[in-house]
């Protein structure tokens, strides 16, 4: 009895087990493949090494016919010498996936463990700490008090020159990435500083440091190559471009998660409305409300979004994985691979589109 406690009852009774067995087996043919196993246990993290799995699913599959029936899946998870292998890993990968109904069976866990209503919000973890976000902040905020402290708060200081992109400059390739640092006064700061972590931070939370950063800077770059094409004569600064990346990264999530998280249509819409007035006054701003400005780059905000998007579909954690969800996973990633592949063959073979580079 004493090796029981990392299975807890309720977690045990075969009829979890086998709602557990049924969200493994992917294709729903019945049986467990190595592959299902593998992606199930790496779809949450943990770092359990592929040998270590395969391993696991070679002594499970009593008839050797390479893929585990239900009852060898059962087996399997209640097989003692599994607990020492997956360690506390189990018991938590069956919190995650066991419905509410837990609960609404009246069954009480020996554990007391507070199952959410939806699967995606229980992947909330606040350890190790989210510091993606905070890190690319505190970045931005040394470059706007370097320029600062000599005066120098709209973009004119030392850094701010070195690194806003700069039409006339497109031969430093750094400036298409490094604009994101340089923001044109203090408001401008706080705002882009209050946004990214807002909305950064939770995704963080969710999909890990590294992917949320991928979306931030596929953004960004996206932004300034897509802005540079469409509207040559515009410099830009400011973090918008991955700002608006992480708000369509919500959206990606939203819509390769929809059956794991709560109250998935009123999450959609709500980024859907902040996304569309905020882009539709941008447009309005820029080429009708007034004419003259030549220095807010609105077009990073567009493309960077579209950006978040497709780049959020494909490398934003997905929880429980369908075909569906798959195909639409390779449309995106090779979207986005065409429309910055065009971007920068305009840079590259049109230089007639662009303003006169600076020779200083």
């Amino acid at each position: 009895m004493a090796r029981s406690d990392s299975l807890s009852i309720p977690l045990q009774t075969p009829g979890h087990l086998k709602e557990l067995f049924d969200r493994v087996d992917q294709d729903k043919d019945g049986y467990v493949c190595y592959r299902e196993l593998y992606e199930f246990l790496q779809s949450n993290e943990e770092g359990i090494p592929r040998h270590v799995i395969r391993r696991i699913h070679e002594n499970a599959d009593r008839n050797d016919d390479g893929k585990l029936d239900c009852q060898e899946f059962i087996h399997m998870v209640m097989d003692p010498e599994n607990k020492y292998i997956f360690g506390q890993y189990f018991n938590m990968y069956m919190r995650y996936l066991l419905p509410p109904s837990i609960h609404q069976s009246g069954l009480k866990s020996s554990t007391s463990i507070d199952v959410a209503d939806g699967r995606y919000e229980e992947r909330y973890s606040c350890w190790p700490p989210k510091v993606c976000m905070i890190l690319i902040s505190l970045i931005e905020i040394v470059f706007f008090t370097v320029d600062a402290v000599q005066g120098n708060t709209m973009a004119r200081g030392p850094m701010a020159t070195a690194h806003i992109y700069n039409p006339h400059r497109r031969q430093e390739a750094w400036r298409f990435f490094t604009y994101m640092f340089v923001h044109v006064g203090l408001l401008h700061l706080l705002v882009n500083l209050f946004v990214q972590l807002l909305l950064g931070v939770p995704l963080e939370m969710v999909h890990k440091w590294w992917r949320v950063l991928i979306v931030y800077l596929a953004g960004v770059i996206a932004g300034s190559l897509g802005t540079s094409v469409t509207d040559p004569s515009v410099w830009l600064a400011g973090a918008s471009g991955g700002v608006y990346a992480l708000i369509t990264a919500h959206i990606a999530s939203i819509i390769m998660n929809w059956k794991d998280m709560t109250y998935p249509l009123a999450q959609l819409a709500i980024f859907v409305v902040v996304i569309c007035t905020d882009v539709g006054t941008a447009i309005y701003n820029r080429y009708v409300g007034d004419k003259n400005d030549e220095h807010i780059g609105y077009a990073a905000h567009f493309f960077g979004a579209l950006a978040g998007l497709l780049i959020g579909i494909t490398v934003l954690k997905n929880i429980s994985v369908e075909k569906h969800e798959r195909v639409l996973k390779m449309i995106a990633y090779s979207l986005y691979l065409i429309l910055m592949s065009a971007a920068i063959s305009v840079h590259i073979f049109n230089p007639a589109r662009f303003p006169e580079p600076d020779k200083r």
